[in-house]
């Protein structure tokens, strides 16, 4: 029998062993604790392990599994809360207490619970991998649908249960293979969580996944199937802006990992997940959300896997045809415990500690978004929004640098925005998004067909005014022109009026597209209508005092989402404002 050699933290080191197999789970010691093989040559088999390591000792067993590190896959997924090598948390409060025993050994799906199955296949017909066989509601708002695992190489279907109630390890299917052995199929699979799922063909990533978040929607737009990194220090808003896309993009399922965050912050997660109402459905929000709690008290080699394990259950979901939309918060703490781990295998350190292979590990985990066609021949998507906490905001540290060069969407948070109480505290002129011309078709056929000229305007607005601020800073606005004047004024109203939100109210906690198309064109108005005002030989002052651009800051709250028509009213009655500033002289016609 292998046994331990040496124990050093989570790593733990096999002498002289034949046994074991790259990847591969075992249990290590007489607690039987969950682990991974990470390294194996003829001197030494070095294994991390998944749980707490107090107390082990040399001498005591190592047993391989055979099978990599794999994810349980099957209905009792959502509203579940699970650790991050897919433990649920509540059964292993259930067998443990408050504070999870090493060791403990517990099912990850409930095998008690049976759900209402139906088949979408008979006797005779041939099963190929992706197939969906049967369906059961796993949720008020998900219908889950059991596939073949793309490991399984198919064939002919030879029995069923029939329709009716089964828990997730009973056989409901059996299917004989083209190399003549029979296959039985129960309610769920499993899957190797580095490994990505496959899936039928890449699709162009041509539509927005639309959040209600104006500065996001218009100024960084991410796609369905894209990725996103939301970098900021602490208390500039990563969490808050998450739980706010969590809540309103238009995502069919919501995959929450909390990496490595403080503990009071994730009980908040939870609380605040499960009072949340789901505008979609008027159902509570974990009806098509799953959390995966990796605190950061917890053993800091399953913080490295959360996030494998988060992406892997998203790709099971994106199989089916759903759209999913992963909150990994934060991908520094995961970066971290890639550091602690390193260093406990005496691996060459790179910059700032990190190990060599930060970058190649941050794009495997990236680079598993994306819209894709299934093996079932359906359309699914993942797209993946990471926080990235650089300690004192420092947005040169290698974690949020080599996050840079994987993601095409940067929304950066401002410490200084944030404590204005600017929220969402993105900084409009240090974030980008490079989705934005692979959406204008979508924008343009669907919102308006000028809605990317006149979101180019407003950007323009507020990259003018950054320029002009520096002079400002240091002479004064005085010196300016009356035209620079009315710039600044008017990015003001861009800046407050459109790219400050406040989620505490009903009409602009989620704001539509063509709302926020509407809110642009009105400010864009405003600045033509003043320049021409101003051509015409009005004072500044009589533009600045003119009470538009108090309206127009306000019309976020003052015009409901539900009634668009009120805006041609407003630009009717601006028109008419401007005209009697210049003696009634037709201005803007």
């Amino acid at each position: 029998m292998d046994k331990i050699f040496s124990v050093n933290g989570p790593v733990v080191k096999v002498r002289a062993s034949r046994s074991f197999s790259m990847t591969e789970m075992v249990y290590v010691g007489n607690k039987r604790l969950i682990a991974e093989v990470i390294g194996v040559n003829s001197e030494f088999t070095t294994i991390q392990v998944y749980e707490g390591t107090t107390g082990l000792r040399p001498g005591e067993p190592v047993v391989g599994t055979g099978a990599p590190m794999s994810a349980v896959l099957g209905p009792g997924i959502i509203r579940n809360i699970f650790d991050g090598i897919e433990r649920p948390l509540r059964s292993l409060e259930a067998e443990t207490g408050a504070f999870i025993g090493d060791g403990a050994d517990v099912p990850t799906l409930d095998t008690g619970r049976r759900f209402d199955v139906t088949f979408t296949v008979k006797p005779g017909d041939t099963l190929k991998a992706g197939q969906v066989y049967c369906t059961c509601p796993e949720t008020d708002v998900v219908l889950h649908r059991c596939m073949l695992s793309p490991l399984s190489q198919g064939g002919e279907v030879v029995w069923i249960a029939g329709d009716g109630q089964y828990s997730v390890n009973e056989t409901v299917l059996k299917l004989v293979t083209p190399s003549g052995t029979e296959e039985e199929l129960t309610l769920c699979q499993k899957w190797p969580i580095r490994t990505p799922r496959p899936c039928a063909e890449r699709l162009p990533i041509d539509r927005p996944l639309v959040t209600g978040q104006r500065v996001i929607d218009t100024i960084a737009p991410i796609a369905k199937g894209g990725t996103a990194a939301i970098p900021g220090g602490f208390g500039t808003g990563k969490t808050m802006t998450q739980h706010q896309l969590a809540k309103w993009c238009d995502a069919d399922i919501i995959v929450y990992i909390g990496c490595g965050e403080r503990g009071n912050e994730m009980t908040q997660v939870l609380e605040e997940f499960s009072e949340l109402i789901d505008p979609r459905t008027d159902r509570p929000l974990t009806d098509r959300t799953v959390l995966i709690a990796n605190t950061s008290n917890m053993p800091v080699a399953a913080r490295e896997a959360s996030i494998y394990t988060g992406i892997t259950l998203a790709e099971y979901y994106r199989d089916m045809g759903y759209h999913i939309a992963i909150m990994a918060d934060s991908t520094s703490r995961w970066a971290e415990a890639l550091r602690e781990l390193s260093g406990r295998l005496e691996e060459m350190p790179a910059e700032e500690g990190f190990p060599a292979y930060l970058p190649s590990r941050i794009s495997e985990f990236y680079e598993r978004a994306g819209y894709v066609k299934t093996l079932d021949g359906s359309e699914g998507s993942v797209s993946i929004i990471g926080a990235v906490s650089p300690q004192g905001s420092d947005f040169s540290e290698p974690v949020t640098q080599n996050t840079k060069r994987f993601v095409r969407c940067f929304w950066a948070l401002d410490k200084s925005l944030a404590y204005a109480r600017h929220y969402p505290a993105i900084n409009w002129t240090a974030s980008y998004s490079e989705y934005t011309d692979d959406l204008a078709a979508y924008y343009t056929k669907n919102v308006a067909p000028d809605f990317m000229e006149v979101r180019q305007q407003i950007a323009t607005l507020l990259a003018e005014e950054s320029k002009l601020m520096e002079i400002v800073k240091l002479m004064g606005a005085d010196v300016l022109p009356d035209d620079q004047k009315l710039l600044i004024e008017a990015a003001r109203i861009v800046r407050v009026g459109f790219l400050q939100q406040n989620a505490y109210h009903k009409d602009d906690t989620y704001v539509p597209l063509s709302k926020q198309y509407s809110m642009m064109k009105l400010t864009v108005r405003f600045y033509e209508l003043g320049r021409q005002a101003l051509s015409q030989g009005a004072a500044f002052s009589a533009i600045a005092g003119c009470g538009w651009n108090d309206k127009l800051i306000k019309i976020k709250y003052d015009i409901p989402n539900d009634k668009p028509e009120m805006f041609e009213q407003y630009e009717k009655d601006m028109t008419a404002g401007f005209a009697a500033l210049t003696g009634g002289a037709e201005v803007g016609a």
